[in-house]
């Protein structure tokens, strides 16, 4: 369609110039004293296009000469900088295979070439970008190869060409890849204050945050790994179980470093209500109060979470962690002596009632009244729970406490066999 409106517009112009010059005439008369020229109309405006079209293209000539000289230097250029950029990718080839060696020599080519190319007075606006990930890809195969020389030397100059404006938006990642190299030498020291050099935007970064964590927990500074841990579980950098593994994982560690009651509880204070009614933070936190010598009433407290979600049926503990609570009450129970509080007694009661096929539980109602001087009933609870029990440790526990009710009472047979079910109980549980 678009050629036919061409031919016509062709076939239009050529009748109106027809018609123009057949019946055109004018003429033009040009006066050179004495002299006299008389010319038609249509020869002179065929002369001046032709003319006009003659210097067009002489012009055009002339343009196109003097531009010869610019052509070729910027074809060189171009053909530099393919040069430079295959070699770039060929070193970050070889980086990714693990050819370390030839990695850093292909950036060490990359960094000559532009040289040679800035001697020579080119310059062209990619310049400080490539010199630098032309240094980090050298300074990360030295890294690969323990040569921490050249890797420094390449890293200073990538951070110095980083500060040059057409460079911008490098020196974040230089900076992240020094973190990383510090943690690989384990130098928690050089990676944290390379953290607390990172702008505010990048600090939050996910990947920022990941050896945040890494370098805190390297470091021994678990609130710093907590607080980081946090962040990242906001950000949704894990799965839900895996979140919930680590955050649980670094209140254990941060429970453990804890040295006197007074410091456990500022860790404790510290924790956030969610991490506080994991039952496994609760029961080592408690755990630890107890054998710290702290107070025991903090302690059930701390438990006490923990016991409401046992006793919610939709919520539940399992066998273990059932367990581990049970063996940390009945410590409580034996830091207190007498002086337990009467509630809990009360709540490990309705709870046995509650569920009394739970061996665990009725095992828990028979030491908390042995510590409250109910002998008769204590050993009549932990007998009926006796053949329940599938814990070894609550089993042997469990003979050694009939035992020495035994020899309260003074029946020595009695007593002596127990002690040897606690003893067969115990081997039984080595092999």
């Amino acid at each position: 369609m678009r050629l036919t409106l061409w031919f016509l517009g062709l076939f239009g112009m050529a009748v109106a110039l027809a018609l123009f010059a057949s019946t055109n005439p004018g003429t033009v008369t040009v006066f050179w004293p004495p002299y006299r020229v008389d010319l038609s109309l249509n020869l002179v405006v065929l002369v001046l296009i032709v003319m006009f079209g003659l210097v067009h293209v002489a012009l055009k000539g002339l343009s196109a000469l003097f531009a010869i000289p610019r052509q070729a230097r910027s074809w060189r250029l171009r053909y530099q900088e393919r040069l430079m950029h295959s070699a770039l990718l060929d070193a970050l080839s070889h980086l990714v295979a693990g050819r370390f060696i030839r990695a850093r020599k292909g950036a060490e080519q990359v960094l000559a070439r532009e040289a040679a190319l800035t001697r020579g007075g080119e310059v062209w606006p990619d310049a400080p970008r490539l010199r630098v990930l032309a240094h980090l890809l050298a300074a990360e195969s030295a890294q690969a190869l323990q040569d921490k020389a050249a890797r420094e030397t390449h890293f200073q100059q990538a951070l110095a060409e980083s500060a040059a404006a057409d460079a911008s938006g490098t020196r974040d990642g230089l900076q992240l890849r020094a973190v990383r190299w510090s943690l690989e030498d384990r130098d928690p020291g050089a990676a944290l204050s390379w953290l607390a050099q990172l702008p505010s935007g990048v600090a939050r970064r996910t990947v920022a945050l990941r050896l945040r964590l890494k370098v805190a927990r390297l470091a021994g500074q678990h609130d710093l790994a907590l607080e980081t841990a946090r962040l990242l579980v906001k950000h949704k950098a894990f799965s839900e179980a895996a979140a919930h593994s680590l955050v649980r994982a670094l209140a254990l560690e941060y429970i453990q470093t804890a040295q006197e009651p007074e410091r456990l509880a500022q860790i404790w204070s510290r924790l956030e209500s969610g991490e506080k009614t994991v039952p496994e933070v609760a029961t080592a936190a408690a755990g630890r109060l107890l054998r710290l010598g702290g107070d025991v009433s903090q302690a059930f407290d701390w438990l006490l979470p923990v016991w409401e979600r046992l006793v919610n049926p939709s919520q539940g503990l399992s066998q273990d962690q059932k367990i581990v609570l049970v063996r940390i009450m009945e410590n409580g129970f034996s830091a207190a002596g007498v002086t337990i509080d009467t509630s809990w007694l009360s709540r490990i009661e309705r709870a046995q009632q509650a569920a009394p096929g739970d061996a665990a539980l009725q095992y828990l109602a028979g030491v908390a009244c042995l510590h409250l001087q109910l002998w008769g009933k204590a050993q009549q609870l932990i007998r009926q729970a006796l053949p329940r029990l599938e814990d070894a440790g609550l089993l042997t526990r469990a003979w050694q406490v009939l035992a020495e009710l035994a020899q309260q009472q003074g029946d020595e047979v009695q007593a002596m066999a127990s002690w040897k079910s606690a003893a067969q109980v115990t081997l039984r549980r080595k092999v």
